[in-house]
């Protein structure tokens, strides 16, 4: 039998954007309206994904980690569930300097990131459009949902089984230009060795 797929995803946004309530929701379905802000956890969690058995350990960040703390975070994830709240603007204009610094942290390899409105439920408080996430998204060039760890709406699940499969999209890419790179490097190797044989 295969062995099952390990992936580390993170969960990065600003404090209070609902990033515990999404994993939590993710995790057991369920919503949680109390939670302590400033705990930092890592689950463990098995799913299918396109059948195919898929280990998640997915970091819980608390959003106001150090610097030096969210660089660790960074190097720990292969992939990274970004989530801002569509009711606080400034929770979406921080997703741009995240991407930098993920981006920072991570070179010279590419960022596997999914880009999470939630809130969805609060339509009535909505600063942000949906357009406008929609557009950041392809600018990050990576996919986009809004949902509502609160209701369930959207695709909640969705946004962490996509960002699974953009990493193994992501080691298979990286895993056959390695071994290109290798057969290459025999060829040459063999190539210079012909040619001092020859001469």
């Amino acid at each position: 039998m295969a062995k099952s797929a390990e992936v580390k995803l993170a969960v990065f946004g600003k404090a209070g954007v609902g990033k515990s309530a999404l994993v939590v929701r993710f995790l057991t379905k369920r919503f949680i309206w109390e939670y302590d802000p400033t705990l930092e956890s890592t689950y463990r969690h098995q799913a299918n994904v396109d059948d195919e058995v898929v280990n998640m350990d997915i970091l819980d960040t608390a959003g106001q980690e150090d610097t030096l703390q969210r660089e660790g975070h960074v190097r720990w994830g292969d992939g990274f569930i970004v989530v801002y709240d569509i009711t606080d603007r400034g929770s979406f204009e921080e997703v741009a300097p995240l991407k930098g610094l993920l981006e920072e942290v991570k070179k010279p390899k590419h960022v596997t990131l999914v880009l999470v409105g939630n809130k969805a439920d609060l339509e009535h408080a909505r600063q942000v459009s949906t357009e406008e996430g929609e557009r950041l998204a392809a600018e990050m060039a990576c996919a986009f949902y809004e949902c509502s760890a609160c209701t369930g709406e959207g695709a909640v699940s969705e946004a962490f089984y996509e960002l699974c499969r953009e990493v193994r999209r992501r080691r298979m890419v990286q895993g056959k230009a390695r071994r290109r790179s290798s057969t290459t490097h025999v060829k040459q190797a063999i190539n210079k060795m012909l040619t001092k044989i020859s001469s």
